[in-house]
């Protein structure tokens, strides 16, 4: 099983957090669409013999896109790859694109799964991200997606905000749980280099961010899931039995997929590789039928780490036996010397040789992963 990314680089304006790469220009967007439905058929070989589980349509945000894109997309991987039975189709999309109209045509299409950009549910805190849309929007949106069937529906949300209280961060995990939603990613604020949030902290127009402060609503955000009866089976992720996100449980248990698309990655066992973050030149490149990538080699150090990384944010752990036999009795060796102090910590524990993070542990994956690294 495999899964493919399908990357759409247009917004209607930047948020002040993000670093992604896209385009509030749609100049260019037909060309483009037909560019990822030509390398679509480019990289099929790939993934010859083997079922695509799901399709994950990012950005950017491809809510922007007609339907008759979206269809030409799937009409093109449906012609191409082999699709398997009960297929998660995924659409990010922002609430102020979600029309009744919209939602009426994608109800009635191959998407059935949505994943909704709230980020909050404060007006004051989507106007310091420059969101497009307002909290009555994104209430609107998502009492509509469940008036046309959609009932697999993931919001996303943002913590760690300077000015957000935790009565705040609260109110928002409750709208949530109002609406009965089943799947909920949140993530801490983050400031990313050549970001419009970036400059604001360094000018002194906003305030730098307070690790304590989202470390306070991190814990907010745990409990509080835990008690409407989420899975917290990967660090930023929330679901309710049957709704955990197949298409990106797949990337942190290491299977295949495929990234289409400017700047979009992809990763096939022993490698990963990326396509060019630029528009033009990713369409001009795909005209010439060349794949515009660059291919980094993975050595057995390097899918290690990888493994490390991805499998401590998840609620199945690192597997001692999985090392053992896909790294060798020497790596299994480091990481039981490595992991010790982490044991005397309490921030990873064990159960029949499985690691997994402790809820003290959690805050602190990046680090104790990077601790684990083979170098």
């Amino acid at each position: 099983m495999a899964g493919i990314y399908i990357h759409i680089p247009f917004c209607k304006q930047a948020c002040h957090y993000c670093d992604f790469h896209f385009s509030t220009s749609l100049k260019h967007k037909d060309a483009l669409i037909n560019a990822i439905a030509q390398e679509l058929v480019l990289q099929k070989k790939l993934l010859t013999n083997t079922q695509i589980a799901t399709i994950y349509f990012g950005g950017g945000t491809p809510s922007l896109l007609a339907l008759k894109d979206i269809n030409f997309i799937l009409d093109t991987i449906s012609k191409n790859y082999a699709l398997a039975d009960n297929m998660e189709i995924t659409l990010e999309a922002n609430p102020d694109d979600l029309t009744s109209k919209k939602l009426q045509e994608l109800a009635a299409s191959p998407i059935n799964r949505l994943s909704v950009g709230v980020q909050s549910f404060d007006d004051e805190v989507l106007q310091y991200m420059n969101r497009s849309h307002t909290s009555e929007q994104a209430l609107v949106a998502l009492k509509e997606a469940q008036k046309y069937g959609f009932d697999n529906i993931t919001i996303d949300l943002i913590y760690g905000i300077p000015q957000m209280t935790n009565a705040q961060w609260l109110a928002n995990l409750n709208q949530a749980f109002a609406l009965n939603i089943p799947h909920i990613s949140a993530y801490a604020l983050t400031v990313e280099p050549k970001t419009a949030l970036a400059s604001f902290i360094n000018s002194g127009k906003y305030k730098p961010l307070d690790e304590s402060l989202a470390l306070a609503h991190f814990e907010i955000l745990t409990n509080e899931t835990a008690k409407q009866g989420f899975v917290q089976y990967e660090i930023s992720n929330f679901g309710k039995k049957n709704y955990f996100s197949k298409h990106n449980t797949s990337y942190w248990q290491g299977k295949k997929y495929l990234g289409v698309g400017p700047s979009a990655h992809s990763f096939m066992a022993d490698k990963r590789f990326w396509n060019v973050a630029n528009n033009m030149k990713y369409i001009k490149s795909i005209a010439n039928d060349i794949l515009p990538q660059k291919v980094e080699f993975l050595s057995i150090k390097d899918r290690y780490n990888e493994y490390i990384m991805t499998q401590f944010r998840t609620v199945w752990g690192v597997d001692l036996a999985y090392i053992n036999t896909q790294f060798s009795t020497r790596y299994k060796n480091y990481f039981l010397a490595q992991i010790a102090k982490f044991l005397i910590q309490q921030t990873v524990s064990e159960q029949n040789n499985i690691y997994t993070l402790t809820a003290k542990g959690k805050f602190l994956a990046d680090g104790i992963s990077s601790d684990l690294f083979w170098i």
